[in-house]
């Protein structure tokens, strides 16, 4: 609505309160100097370990977003199970560990299996007591040669490729219709009983009529 004369200005919203309610972030550079600082300081604390756990590889949710993978929370029972690592075992030797997690596809708890097992050929395992090395640990040459990891991924996660050509959209495809054929497999499995029920009725009455 347009202004005109000396008349008040309605519904006016000025007051923002900005001890309140506004946030700003003048302290980048600083909290950036933070961050560096702290993972100097962490990578320093846990030598000659690596600064994060291994994630596995899984898939980023929703339809949209799912042709991407990503580090995941954890590793499953199962996928530790199939790569011969005791779930006690593995939070020792910096493996992250998520027995809530299920796996949905074989393709992916292969790929995390194999994960496992790479990490798993690289590793360098110090003894408890130096001098004193037990059944397990590495031997005194990959000791000395051990580098710290400090990288934010022990094991960097490459995107798959997407095939560079588009598909090819047949007649067949064309002609295909999805939502009706959707439609009709779940009137199919809703009406399974009911259609039975019907079947057995009428070969009923047939037999009954043969007598």
């Amino acid at each position: 609505m347009a202004i005109a004369k000396n008349y008040p200005i309605l519904s006016n919203h000025f007051r923002k309160h900005w001890q309140e309610r506004v946030r700003v972030h003048f302290d980048q550079a600083g909290r950036k100097l933070r961050r560096r600082t702290s993972r100097i300081q962490k990578a320093a604390r846990v030598a000659p370990r690596p600064v994060d756990s291994l994630r596995p590889v899984v898939r980023a949710p929703t339809i949209r977003y799912n042709r991407r993978v990503r580090a995941g929370k954890g590793f499953t029972l199962e996928e530790l199970k199939a790569a011969g690592i005791a779930r006690k075992f593995a939070a020792t030797v910096g493996i992250a560990v998520d027995h809530r997690r299920q796996n949905r596809s074989v393709e992916g708890f292969e790929a995390n299996v194999a994960r496992l097992k790479e990490y798993q050929a690289k590793l360098i395992i110090f003894p408890r007591k130096a001098g004193k090395p037990k059944k397990g640990d590495s031997d005194a040459a990959a000791i000395a040669a051990a580098t710290q990891v400090s990288a934010a991924s022990v094991l960097p996660i490459v995107q798959p490729a997407v095939e560079s050509e588009p598909r090819i959209i047949t007649d067949e495809a064309k002609a295909f219709q999805a939502f009706t054929t959707l439609r009709k497999a779940r009137s199919d499995a809703r009406l399974v009983g009911v259609r039975a029920k019907r079947a057995k009725a009428k070969a009923d009455e047939a037999a009954e009529k043969k007598k």
